[in-house]
């Protein structure tokens, strides 16, 4: 395979920025400045990398508009990490995905394959299942019964898409993703002890023998445009009404996401975030690494939760949440700043303490005021 090879001005043109000359070269990578050589465009977009500059041996840099060094070619441009993601869009190489039916696929005669497909080994497509235009399906993917795959998605190995999940165009799943289990939704004969936590403020006992029946999940997913599935996420499938996933978001590595959850449009769910059912989540949102949404709860348009916050209430638009439980953050600083104040005061305590036991015997002794 060869090398993709571009000049500095074609770089600078697509990237949309200022190019300054300072010597003629051809790029075919791009690395940081202490890992670049002669054919790499050194990626110096913060100061860090900047002041590396100087030991580098590439030619050429991608630097922050403003910034313009006398021993370097240098391309500026306004938003570094957008040009970035240009830049990496034209070195990337994909996963071959040559168009046809490997022969050990399994294909129902009912299904319904689109123009341009490529449909790995041992991928299964059961009966009804539609598949759109230039889909890739790599190795061992399956797609359950009248399932709908939209147009040049592409989905990495040993993807799991359950019965009637309607995914749209252009979204990318990566390994090992599931996306249609049932919903976890049960129900016992008599009141639980989850039930009389919540109504009583106490745990009863005496459950011994309870049955538990599984809540069967008929409703599915509907997965919006351009949406990215990290590897081994998990969406449930609704138990009467659609789990949704809205167009733009993007969702980590090992995310949860419950039966019943209305995720809105491009959203950042980071990984091993776990939503619990029926949430509904607004456009825009962030949700950091290890956040936890309690059930039936909603959150705003563009909201930010940070890391590991555990939500236990619906919060409205544009509140940046933390801690468990999560409080909006000009709240969460206040009680830190309680807290700290709390522990100047225990010292002064211990400080007078002796006094103030001193004191006390003193009222105390022989019947005294």
């Amino acid at each position: 395979m060869s090398k993709k090879t571009f000049t500095q001005k074609e770089i600078s043109e697509i990237l949309g920025g200022i190019l300054t000359v300072v010597q003629d070269g051809t790029i075919d990578k791009v690395a940081p400045p202490l890992l670049a050589d002669e054919t790499a465009l050194a990626l110096a977009m913060g100061e860090d990398e900047i002041a590396n500059l100087a030991n580098t041996k590439a030619k050429a840099a991608l630097v922050p508009l403003g910034v313009n060094l006398d021993n370097i070619t240098t391309i500026e441009v306004e938003r570094p990490r957008l040009a970035m993601m240009k830049l990496l869009n034209l070195f990337y190489e994909g996963p071959d995905t040559p168009v046809g039916i490997h022969p050990s696929a399994v294909i129902h005669p009912e299904a319904k394959l689109g123009k341009n497909v490529s449909i790995g080994p041992n991928v299964v497509i059961s009966r009804g299942a539609e598949i759109g235009d230039n889909t890739a399906l790599l190795p061992n993917v399956y797609v359950g019964k009248f399932a709908q795959i939209g147009s040049n998605c592409l989905f990495h190995p040993g993807v799991n898409i359950g019965d009637r999940v309607k995914i749209g165009d252009r979204c990318i799943i990566h390994h090992g993703a599931s996306l249609g289990a049932d919903g976890f939704s049960f129900v016992t004969e008599t009141p639980d002890n989850i039930e009389s936590a919540r109504k009583e403020g106490e745990i009863k006992g005496g459950k011994e023998n309870q049955k538990v029946f599984k809540i069967p999940s008929l409703g599915s997913i509907v997965i919006g445009n351009d949406v990215e599935i990290g590897a081994n996420a998990t969406i449930d499938r609704g138990t009467i009404e659609n789990t949704t996933i809205g167009d733009q978001t993007k969702i980590d590595n090992l995310v949860m996401i419950g039966h019943n959850c209305k995720i809105g449009r491009a959203c950042m769910i980071v990984s091993q975030v776990g939503i619990a059912g029926s949430c509904e989540i607004g456009d825009r949102v962030v949700i950091a690494g290890q956040a936890g949404l309690a059930d039936h709860i909603s959150i705003g348009d563009d909201c930010i939760i940070l890391a590991q916050s555990g939500v236990t209430k619906s919060h409205p638009a544009k509140t940046v949440l933390m801690g468990a439980p999560a409080v909006p953050r000009k709240d969460f600083l206040k009680r830190m700043k309680y807290l700290n104040e709390a522990e100047v005061m225990v010292q002064k305590y211990k400080k007078y303490q002796h006094l103030l036991e001193d004191y006390e015997k003193f009222l105390n002794e022989d019947g005294k005021i």
